[in-house]
């Protein structure tokens, strides 16, 4: 089985020299006389540190021997953590015989609000179809100041959508048609449904 990696970043960060090192890359040390300055580590003490931070890694030296923190390895640890967590809920809700929809709904949406859009399309067109199922009636006309104002509650919890691009969604997904400012959820848009998840 696989190491966490944040596991391993924990194990790499728990000695205090070590931190200080990775702190002075950085905030711009760029060789160990300088790391070794700007972290008040004895030269011995900043060779040991920036071994183990190479090892793991974390930190890069270029052809010239410059130091750099390897921004795009905590990238790949932030994914794999996201994957795995998201893993970890899929076998829960297979466990529990959860619908795999229910489990994306549950996850991105609560309360009635949306917590954040999913990063892959399927899903977010998932969630997008939710929230004009629940907040439209098919046929209906909205003008567009209710539109705005429903869609404004699904925003209230989430950091990462605002109505009007929730808006824009919706009618990029045709969950809603505009004209004239009126905007419909079609009626054939009730009965069409993306199952897939994946």
């Amino acid at each position: 089985m696989a190491t966490d990696p944040t596991q391993q970043l924990v194990r790499l960060f728990a000695e205090e020299s070590r931190v200080r090192a990775f702190a002075a890359v950085a905030l711009g040390a760029e060789n160990s006389e300088q790391v070794a300055r700007a972290a008040g580590l004895s030269p011995k003490e900043t060779a040991t540190a920036l071994l183990r931070l190479r090892e793991q890694g974390v930190v890069t030296a270029g052809d010239d021997g410059e130091l750099g923190v390897a921004y795009g390895l905590f990238k790949e640890y932030a994914r794999e953590a996201a994957r795995r967590e998201t893993d970890a809920a899929a076998a829960q809700g297979t466990a529990s015989g959860d619908d795999p929809a229910d489990l994306v709904l549950r996850t991105f949406v609560r309360d009635g609000r949306l917590v954040r859009l999913p990063a892959r399309w399927t899903r977010k067109k998932l969630v997008l179809r939710h929230i004009a199922e629940q907040t439209f009636e098919p046929g209906i006309e909205y003008p567009e100041r209710t539109v705005n104002d429903k869609l404004r509650v699904w925003c209230e919890d989430s950091d990462d959508i605002d109505h009007v691009t929730l808006r824009r969604y919706l009618v990029d997904l045709h969950h809603l048609r505009r004209s004239e400012g009126i905007y419909r959820r079609p009626v054939e848009a009730a009965r069409a449904g993306d199952a897939d998840i994946a």
